[in-house]
């Protein structure tokens, strides 16, 4: 396997990731949707369709948009007053300072934005995306999103990190990152202090399988921890990667032991082309219910839904409560039990 990050369909050919058969449907699909894969995931795929190689090299499926497959699923276009800033919640706002990844996820929702044509904010948009943040006293906390600002150099991280540090109303500053997983070596010392601040930081990571903790990133994750920040996870509920009781309970296991909080597990957002990986709701509730008693409470993600159009998440369960028969609750066998 290449030492490389592997970009073109080429290469994913010359790895023998994709057969000559689906070369012209790929190569049209290339000029759609932007393809890499860094060396590192690349030495974990041991088939096309094994649960990495599964999230990350291309099929010519998704050249085929269903009719509820959206563009912008979450309506991201219609909350972003200027480039770089989407507020959908009065207290919290989303910081884009780029739209570059170190890997490209097959079923991302921002697919249709991501990619190195459309690079970084120009320093005048950044400056103009803070002095917007500057401007809403009700802004609490900011959220590091893209692409992946954890690809972003040193320097332009701390500068947005001060900037932030002098906004008074600022108290939180969250990142939502693959890098430690995906891309761990680029997760340097010299990064992780541009991280420096006296705002609460949370670093959200987000992986879909056990096979994604190896020990290049539990290294990346060990760093970060010693520099003081807390970890939350977040997951996308994914068909024949991570739609089965013992890989999720793995999954999660894995996060806690690494001291990683699990956070969100993601009903899939359907963008285009990503109709292979959905799973129904009803099977991840299910998912969910078997895994009550199963794992520590430390281990329990909120299973949540980003209803299309923008309208923001909303907790898919499962329910043990019904407000028609207060005094019954279920348990995770579906007893009913008095209280």
């Amino acid at each position: 396997m290449t030492l490389k990050t592997l970009r073109t369909v080429d290469d994913l050919l010359q790895n023998d990731l994709i057969s000559e058969q689906d070369l012209t449907q790929l190569n049209e699909l290339s000029k759609i949707y932007t393809i890499a894969i860094s060396s590192e995931v690349a030495g974990l795929i041991e088939s096309p369709d094994d649960p990495i190689g599964l999230q990350y090299i291309p099929h010519i499926d998704e050249l085929i948009t269903h009719p509820d497959e959206l563009n912008d699923p979450i309506g991201d276009e219609a909350l972003s007053p200027i480039p770089g800033i989407v507020h959908r919640y009065e207290d919290r706002v989303l910081l884009k300072p780029l739209l570059i990844c170190p890997v490209y996820c097959r079923f991302c929702f921002r697919r249709e934005q991501i990619g190195p044509e459309n690079g970084l904010l120009t320093d005048t948009q950044l400056e103009n995306a803070l002095q917007w943040i500057e401007k809403h006293p009700q802004i609490r906390e900011v959220i590091l999103s893209g692409g992946d600002p954890l690809i972003l150099s040193p320097r332009r991280m701390r500068f947005i990190i001060q900037k932030l540090d002098q906004i008074p109303h600022v108290t939180t500053i969250r990142l939502h990152t693959r890098v430690p997983f995906s891309a761990p070596s680029q997760l340097t010392h010299e990064f992780i202090n541009s991280l420096e601040t006296d705002k609460a930081l949370w670093v959200v990571v987000h992986a879909n399988h056990p096979k994604e903790f190896t020990p290049a990133a539990q290294q990346a994750i060990k760093n970060l921890i010693k520099n003081g920040i807390p970890l939350l996870s977040q997951s996308v509920l994914l068909k024949n990667i991570n739609d089965n009781v013992e890989t999720l309970e793995s999954l999660l296991r894995h996060f806690v032991e690494w001291r990683i909080k699990p956070y969100y597990l993601h009903q899939l957002d359907k963008a285009p082309g990503t109709a292979r990986f959905y799973v129904p709701i009803d099977k991840g509730r299910h998912l969910l219910s078997a895994l009550r008693g199963r794992v520590t409470g430390l281990a329990w993600p909120t299973y949540i839904l980003d209803i299309p159009g923008g309208y923001g998440k909303v907790p898919l369960g499962p329910d043990y409560f019904n407000p028609q028969t207060p005094n019954y609750v279920l348990d995770p066998n579906k007893k009913i039990h008095q209280i």
